[in-house]
């Protein structure tokens, strides 16, 4: 039920028919009894720059998911941006903040960590390697330089992605070992695919799976399929492993909390979302 009390959380991206958050946060709201909805909005490019400042007008808006295209766009329209935004050169979590200010996040990365957390895996003092430094890639450095992690190792056949992610961690953590352009996952303790390489059948893997120790955690954001062929490929290897959709639902948690809303665990949305 939604009345005048409701706090509105925009979902704004373009175009919405693929939007899965509404199928997870309104379910969950219901059941817990908590006075809030998220609104899917289409908004174009073009529009999007005035329009995410006058959503902000208005007297019931609580908050903001961001999504493509609009994820970088963001960024120059905010007046508080976390580190974690920063790194990753991208926010798609925006409230107002005490002074009035808009503030914005980024939790892609989160819901990687949370999820490896969970499991009980070290990310302090541990060296990862990842292919893909685009907007998930990045995010999920961004995050496990936050977590602590000793050495990040990246690729991506973009070189000037590539080095703009490296130059923006070097500038944030200066404390955390990069390595630009390596593609050897030996002696790597996470690896990570955030390309796009395992929605199709025929697609090659993002690294040389002989390569990988047993005990190193494989992680996958590739969300069309649950196993896809590089996790196929390191479960068989003995890898501990997370698949992409865990990283939706291990981020809403963080997000909950950055709108000052009930939290919850990844088990409870998984159960009560309408996908």
């Amino acid at each position: 039920m939604i009345s005048g009390k409701t706090k509105l959380i925009a979902h704004l991206g373009y175009p919405t028919h693929s939007f899965k958050a509404p199928l997870i946060y309104n379910p969950y709201f219901e059941k817990n009894g908590i006075d809030a909805v998220v609104v899917p909005m289409g908004c174009r490019p073009d529009d999007y720059k005035a329009f995410l400042k006058l959503v902000f007008r208005l007297s019931n808006i609580h908050g903001a998911l961001i999504t493509m295209p609009h994820k970088i766009t963001t960024m120059g329209l905010l007046d508080d941006i976390s580190t974690n935004a920063q790194v990753a050169g991208a926010c798609n979590a925006v409230k107002i903040g005490p002074d009035g200010g808009l503030v914005g996040d980024m939790f892609d990365g989160e819901g990687f960590v949370r999820g490896m957390l969970r499991r009980g895996r070290e990310i302090e003092g541990k060296g990862a390697i990842m292919a893909g430094a685009g907007g998930v890639g990045s995010a999920i450095a961004a995050s496990l330089a936050k977590a602590g992690l000793a050495k990040l190792a990246l690729f991506d056949a973009s070189i000037p992605m590539r080095q703009g992610l490296v130059g923006r961690l070097r500038r944030h953590y200066p404390g955390l070992g990069v390595e630009d352009g390596t593609t050897d996952p030996d002696g790597y303790d996470i690896v990570i695919n955030a390309t796009p390489l395992g929605m199709n059948d025929d697609d090659p893997l993002p690294f040389d799976v002989s390569r990988i120790a047993p005990s190193a955690f494989v992680g996958e954001v590739v969300l069309s399929r649950e196993i896809t062929p590089f996790l196929a490929a390191a479960r068989a290897r003995g890898c501990e492993y997370q698949v992409g959709t865990d990283m939706l639902f291990e981020q809403i948690p963080a997000y909950l909390e950055f709108f000052d809303l009930p939290t919850t665990t990844a088990e409870e949305l998984r159960a009560v979302a309408r996908l």
